[in-house]
């Protein structure tokens, strides 16, 4: 079906060109019964109008965007990605916003992302992931005036907007319980060490541990892939001082080290316990179940949805603020350390 254009418009009404731009740019120019006359003949047509076209006006594009720094292959294996979307989605359909996403090889391609989104208008603003020291992504976006939204904080975001998880907080709850199992030798296979949410949550590994009179806990790093994982999870296991408890920085690394403690021959709980950060559904369909930090991820994208759109419109509602704190959800891979 071909579009409907404004010639189109003014050949029904029976009006100028220039006229039907006016009633439709709810511009002075045309009578009132003449700019209704207009919207009817639009709307009976089907008319809508050209995004790309009105944001060279000076319009809205009419889409958020969210460009992600890890592998294409990974989107459809990682739940917290697509549970995020999903409380994006919620929110941007509400408003009839579309998603610009875009997979990104590093911090440069992204930050070259968000100069063309810019240039071409193709967003009124972005949602921004995992949050590093001296990010370099902030300045750039405030030298831009392109309104954003980082997930991650609370430091670090400049006058940007945050909505961030208390990382800290939920690594102490995760070494208390460990440590009240009788755990005392704890591993952390961890993300990237750029990540200022990985940072938070080894620094509070450690000290908890120091606290607690623990001995230094090991932290080894991987990536979001189930290869890496397996690896580090290995290295872990076949070490003369093996763990009794490691804790994941993701669900999916986490089920991927059960897996390899299976294969090893070890006993999930009762030789080794295992520990999430994000619960999900894998956490759930593995035995034993994975006990799990839980946070609200899909609730977090409509948190940060809103205070975009509380950005972009220059309003209230876009100040920073924490998301809901984590929950320890304890489940069959955890259990009381047993002497041998």
């Amino acid at each position: 079906m071909k579009r409907p254009t404004i010639a189109d418009i003014a050949g029904r009404a029976g009006v100028s060109r220039s006229a039907v731009s006016f009633a439709l740019n709810d511009q002075p120019g045309v009578s009132e019964e003449t700019r209704q006359r207009v919207l009817a003949v639009a709307s009976e047509l089907g008319w809508r109008p050209h995004s790309a076209a009105r944001a060279l006006r000076g319009g809205r594009a009419g889409a958020i965007g969210l460009a992600l720094q890890r592998p294409a292959r990974l989107l459809g294996a990682e739940p917290f990605t697509m549970e995020l979307i999903s409380g994006l989605e919620s929110e941007l359909s509400a408003r009839s916003c579309g998603l610009n996403l875009q997979v990104v090889e590093d911090t440069e391609a992204e930050i070259a992302t968000y100069r063309r989104w810019w240039a071409e208008h193709r967003v009124d603003g972005v949602i921004v992931l995992n949050l590093r020291d001296d990010d370099p992504r902030v300045g750039v976006l405030e030298d831009l005036h392109l309104p954003a939204v980082v997930i991650g904080g609370p430091v670090g975001t400049g006058s940007l907007p945050s909505i961030w998880s208390q990382d800290a907080a939920g690594m102490t709850d995760v070494v208390e319980y460990l440590a009240a199992l009788g755990h005392r030798r704890l591993a952390h296979v961890a993300g990237d060490p750029d990540m200022r949410h990985i940072v938070d949550r080894t620094t509070a590994l450690h000290e908890v541990c120091r606290l607690r009179g623990l001995p230094e806990p090991v932290t080894v790093r991987a990536d979001y892939s189930d290869e890496d994982s397996a690896q580090a999870t290995r290295r872990l296991l076949a070490s003369p001082d093996r763990p009794t408890a490691i804790i994941y920085h993701t669900d999916l690394t986490a089920v991927t080290g059960l897996e390899v403690a299976l294969e090893m021959g070890l006993s999930v709980p009762d030789e080794l316990s295992l520990v999430a950060f994000n619960d999900s559904r894998l956490c759930r369909l593995v035995n034993p179940k994975l006990t799990a930090l839980a946070h609200d991820i899909p609730g977090r994208g409509a948190q940060a949805a809103r205070m975009l759109f509380a950005a972009i419109d220059g309003g209230p509602g876009a100040d920073s603020q924490p998301a809901e704190p984590y929950r320890l959800l304890p489940r069959g891979s955890t259990g009381k350390y047993r002497t041998s």
